[in-house]
């Protein structure tokens, strides 16, 4: 199947000069959305990782039911103050602001090697940060896999050295 052809480019959205990658006509499709978690599973499993980490909110379409093709543990990093337990926050810049995440404290042991899921890599801010989260509490980033890597905008070199994949390569502009 020809994923490319299941992502909508929305122009000038949230603001303008920003080119959108709507994902919805991919997740409408049962087909699809089951070969890019394919995929997604694939690296993960190559990364011999023990908990799958999903980036709020796109990154928990595909991050929860990686974590259950895999019987990992699911972890939630959350913007911030959406978790009720203790939590580490960091604060980062997006692309056209600033925000914070929050993962809980006891959400992975020591050790343990996380897989970090998320939609879109673009500037790689976002899991640059849900990262820097993982290994506060003492884990290690395994990997990282994206549904989309937007080329162009340096997120694959902004996370050296960690491992970067994705299913699908788009240039931006």
């Amino acid at each position: 199947m020809e994923l490319e052809a299941c992502i909508r480019t929305i122009a000038d959205f949230p603001r303008p000069g920003i080119l959108f990658r709507d994902i919805t006509p991919l997740l409408g499709n049962p087909a699809a959305f089951r070969e890019a978690l394919d995929a997604m599973t694939a690296f993960a499993r190559a990364a011999d990782a023990e908990a799958i980490v999903g980036i709020e909110s796109r990154g928990f379409l595909f991050g929860a039911p990686l974590a259950d093709r895999l019987g990992l543990p699911f972890v939630p990093v959350r913007k911030e103050g959406k978790l009720p337990a203790a939590r580490l926050t960091v604060e980062y810049a997006l692309e056209y602001g600033e925000s914070r995440l929050d993962i809980h404290q006891d959400a992975l042991r020591r050790g343990a090697s996380a897989f970090v899921v998320d939609d879109v890599l673009a500037t790689g801010g976002t899991a640059l940060a849900a990262a820097k989260l993982v290994e506060l509490l003492g884990a290690r980033v395994a990997g990282m896999g994206f549904l989309i890597e937007l080329d162009g905008l340096g997120g694959r070199d902004r996370l050296a050295p960690y491992r970067v994949e994705a299913v699908l390569r788009l240039k931006e502009g």
